[in-house]
């Protein structure tokens, strides 16, 4: 199948899977907050999911997003796995993360999937689908593919993407499927660069490249922090030592973590979009003042110096991209 038109994306996308946090623990006037003042900042990318909250972050999400003509931002949405309602990735009484996720690929569950995402969005159409937490469903997963082509040869979904935290699934697919773009989560890194060998692959195939997950869950928003987190549970020991060797080369530099962070991804001309996910405005404000602080070529060289980056993975940019600012891929 020929590639689909898609119109230029911009660069900062608001990413709504915290936000889905259900209350008690974030209710819908906090959450709904972040995603207004996101708006407010110039950003018209947004990210979000039935997983999140079971549909909780979807309907907050709508029922902002009607402030705004529906041509004026980009809505990416996924498929393929959900929860109960208003139920978090730890359920009341479960014994492990995510106890209670079902995933299901067929053509009858995509369809109602989206459907439902439509109606909680309230819109009529959605700009990306992703095919969501692939991993184990390599197989499964293209039915999803096929009736998401059908849907947008209907003009109900624009591109068709693959979401997943892992670098082999989504490897394999680009080659199984054509696809319009994919969201690679934690993977491309100040921690973690193995994402990168996607990127050749996917500028050849005139794949599009959302990067998310820049501060893998929250070990590389802030340095020191006894509560860090890294793939959603407590960072381990080589993951704590390497980040402390990061965080202090970017001291000896005058550069928080979290900034270098965000910038690195950021400066990867291959990214189509780069993600962000703050759970309340004063993380949104701070996100959004990293874009625009200026880290000296010295720090990178120096991180490539001690081997906490490969040499040439970081590719310069021309300026700070503003949240709003479209580019194409």
């Amino acid at each position: 199948m020929d590639a689909v038109h898609i119109p230029a994306w911009p660069r900062i996308g608001l990413g709504c899977a915290t936000l889905g946090t259900p209350a008690p623990l974030l209710g819908d006037a906090a959450a709904e907050a972040v995603m207004r003042a996101a708006i407010d900042h110039g950003i018209r990318l947004f990210d979000v999911a039935p997983l999140y909250g079971g549909g909780v972050a979807e309907e907050r999400l709508g029922r902002v997003l009607k402030r705004l003509p529906r041509d004026q931002y980009v809505l990416c949405t996924k498929t393929g796995v959900t929860r109960p309602y208003a139920q978090t990735a730890q359920p009341p009484g479960a014994a492990r993360r995510r106890a209670f996720d079902h995933w299901d690929y067929s053509a009858a569950a995509t369809r109602a999937s989206v459907a439902a995402s439509l109606a909680r969005l309230q819109v009529a159409r959605l700009d990306v689908v992703h095919l969501h937490d692939v991993d184990l469903h390599v197989d499964e997963c293209l039915a999803a593919r096929d009736e998401l082509a059908v849907m947008q040869r209907e003009g109900i979904v624009g591109a068709i993407g693959i979401g997943s935290n892992l670098v082999e699934p989504v490897a394999t697919l680009l080659g199984r499927a054509r696809f319009d773009t994919f969201l690679l989560a934690g993977c491309y890194t100040l921690l973690d660069q193995r994402g990168s060998a996607l990127f050749v692959q996917a500028q050849s195939q005139g794949v599009r490249v959302i990067a998310g997950g820049v501060f893998n869950s929250g070990v590389l928003a802030k340095w020191p922090n006894p509560d860090a987190t890294f793939g959603y549970v407590p960072a381990g020991e080589d993951v704590r030592a390497r980040t402390a060797r990061i965080a202090a080369v970017c001291a000896r530099h005058g550069v928080p973590l979290g900034v270098a962070a965000l910038q690195f991804v950021l400066a990867n001309s291959a990214i189509t979009s780069v993600l962000i996910g703050p759970r309340t405005v004063a993380e949104l404000e701070a996100n959004l003042a990293a874009l625009h602080t200026t880290v000296p070529d010295a720090l990178w060289d120096a991180l490539v110096h001690e081997g906490l980056v490969a040499a040439g993975v970081r590719s310069p940019r021309d300026a700070t991209p503003a949240p709003g600012r479209a580019v194409s891929a």
